[in-house]
Formats: C-alpha cells, sequence, structure tokens
C-alpha cells in the first residue's frame, strides 16, 4: 500500500458550499467521510452526516466541517472530496490517489 501519511484530505470549497446548502435548515452537522470494506472493488467510501467523534480529524471551510475517523484516515491520505452535480446525478466524490482502481459507481475502490 502506497499511503501518503503526511497529507491529510482536502475538501474543496464546493463540497463546503453544497454541505452549507444541506445544513440551512437545521444546526449543522458534519459530512463525514469514512472508509469500510465491502463494496465491488474490496473498500467502499462512507459518506453521511454526523457528529464529530473525539478522535476525528475535522476539516474546516465556509463554516462547515468534515470528520474523517483515525481509521479510514489512510485510505484517505492526499485525497479530494469535492461534490458534483452532473447529468447522472449530483453527489459528494473523492479522488483518492492511494485507490489502484475503482468501480463505475465511484463508491467503491481497491488498494
Amino acid at each position: 500500500m502506497n499511503f501518503e501519511l503526511t497529507l491529510p484530505p482536502k475538501v474543496t470549497e464546493r463540497a463546503f458550499a453544497r454541505l452549507a446548502e444541506i445544513n440551512a435548515d437545521g444546526p449543522a452537522r458534519p459530512l463525514r467521510v469514512a472508509v469500510a470494506g465491502g463494496g465491488c472493488s474490496g473498500f467502499q467510501y462512507d459518506i453521511r452526516l454526523d457528529d464529530a467523534a473525539q478522535d476525528d480529524l475535522v476539516l474546516q471551510g465556509g463554516g462547515q466541517s468534515v470528520v474523517v475517523d483515525p481509521v479510514s484516515l489512510p485510505f484517505l491520505a492526499g485525497a479530494t472530496i469535492d461534490f458534483t452535480d452532473e447529468l447522472i446525478g449530483a453527489r459528494f466524490t473523492i479522488d483518492n490517489p492511494n485507490a489502484s482502481s475503482s468501480c463505475g459507481c465511484g463508491t467503491s475502490f481497491s488498494i
């Protein structure tokens, strides 16, 4: 595995802006980005609104927070968390330099 342990994930302004839109109607909740075993390529991303835990890495921008747990952090080192709005749908995406391949759905990858 070729993890870039020195580089935390980055979050684009577009992703923070979309999170601000999601949180506009209530209390701001962080976006959790995690990696779990499974999916069609071996690992899959779990992206959801969640409360921050004490040992999470917290990335902040635009008054919003994205959190990553310490187990997922090595798998997301150097990754870019973004938001895209395309014909196939709008979603948070992850450009992960650690992934050697990914599936067509964009939520599963292998190392």
